[in-house]
């Protein structure tokens, strides 16, 4: 069967470093967007594939550590770069990264690598969202280029793209609370990877 991977990190980044106050520069964050939002998604999207049992296709659920350790990019994607250097031997069709999409202003803009190098995962994720009804959520532009998960995985010859809203006003703050977060937005982001995947 055809095989599909969906990851996101878990861990959450062990210091504030850009809180608005110096005080909270050493104080770990809790993540609320920044690491659970994506794994919450992901574990209710396998849920819903376990109940639907679709056949001919199989997926690959991952969840990497190390994302956002830290202090410099040498020390940060530690999961993805273990599991780019570890691949499993069944190679996924594509492959799907969430990272901060439960922000209550949801705007997942494409993002530039993902764009440049699997346009046509893009493409499957963007178009599943217009078709769920999420476009306004969904702009089909690109805001930003980041490094994230994914970029091990591009190198290592997968096509995977990152799904994020990098406009998060509380990114790496004490400020990445729940309340930061909405039930409108992890819906709409599941319900457009359950479309983008179930869609031959």
């Amino acid at each position: 069967p055809r095989q599909v991977l969906l990851c996101a990190h878990w861990d959450t980044r062990p210091w504030a470093d850009r809180d608005p106050d110096i005080v909270n520069h050493r104080t770990p964050i809790l993540g609320a967007n920044d690491g659970a939002s994506g794994v919450a998604i992901l574990l209710e999207v396998a849920r819903v594939l376990a109940q639907l049992r679709p056949r001919g296709i199989g997926f690959q659920f991952v969840f990497f550590d190390g994302e956002d350790y830290g202090p410099g990019i040498e020390d940060m994607f530690l999961g993805s770069r273990y599991f780019a250097a570890n691949l499993p031997k069944v190679r996924p069709e594509y492959g799907i990264l969430l990272d901060m999409v439960g922000d209550a202003d949801l705007g997942v803009y494409q993002e530039g690598n993902s764009v440049a190098r699997a346009p046509e995962v893009v493409e499957r994720v963007w178009g599943a969202a217009a078709a769920a009804g999420y476009e306004a959520s969904f702009p089909r532009q690109v805001a930003y280029t980041v490094v994230d998960d994914h970029i091990p995985l591009l190198d290592a010859g997968w096509s995977v793209i990152d799904v994020i809203d990098f406009r998060y006003p509380h990114w790496h703050t004490v400020g990445d609370t729940p309340d930061k977060c909405s039930a409108e937005s992890l819906k709409a982001v599941g319900e457009t990877v359950l479309k983008a995947v179930l869609t031959t």
